[in-house]
């Protein structure tokens, strides 16, 4: 074993270090649980590195619409951190509105209110890329509604409908 390698509960090798992200061998279910990759569940792996900003709200988009927010999210987390400075704030707040989302998902009402309330906090009033400018206060309702105890999870909608 190469000193930057490990293994994983499952004794499967992963590298770590600053030059390979740790991967486990494991697939995720729609809501990002971790399976087996020959479980039935185990979805499609979402691409690991940033897509350009149209790319990357059109694929998220699509795995909101699968029901799949932690593929959103991861989809739009590689974009936030590869995003120029005076842009991270604006994809972290999405990324984050899909984690709100995904513990919406598995139940945790809790930390899905507190995400949508961080990730509105993020979200600018006109943000560019076509993104939905409400978008922000859809995700304060949203936390609302969760806080006083609906567990519906909604078609969010990241970009405005073309005109």
């Amino acid at each position: 074993m190469r000193p930057d390698e490990g293994t994983t509960a499952a004794g499967a090798v992963r590298r770590s270090g600053l030059t390979a992200r740790v991967r486990d061998v494991r697939g995720r279910d729609r809501l990002g649980r971790p399976v087996p990759l020959d479980d039935p569940s185990a979805v499609p792996e979402v691409p690991e590195q940033a897509l350009p900003p149209h790319e990357a709200l059109a694929l998220a988009q699509s795995l909101l619409d699968e029901g799949r927010a932690f593929g959103a999210h991861e989809v739009l987390e590689a974009s936030w951190k590869a995003a120029p400075a005076d842009e991270r704030d604006l994809w972290q707040g999405l990324a984050q509105l899909c984690v709100g989302v995904t513990h919406l998902q598995r139940g945790n009402t809790n930390g899905a209110a507190r995400l949508l309330r961080r990730a509105a906090s993020r979200l600018p009033g006109e943000p560019p890329y076509g993104i939905e400018p409400a978008l922000a206060s859809d995700a304060l309702a949203l936390a609302a509604r969760v806080e006083a105890g609906d567990r519906e999870v909604p078609a969010l909608r990241l970009r405005r409908p073309p005109v």
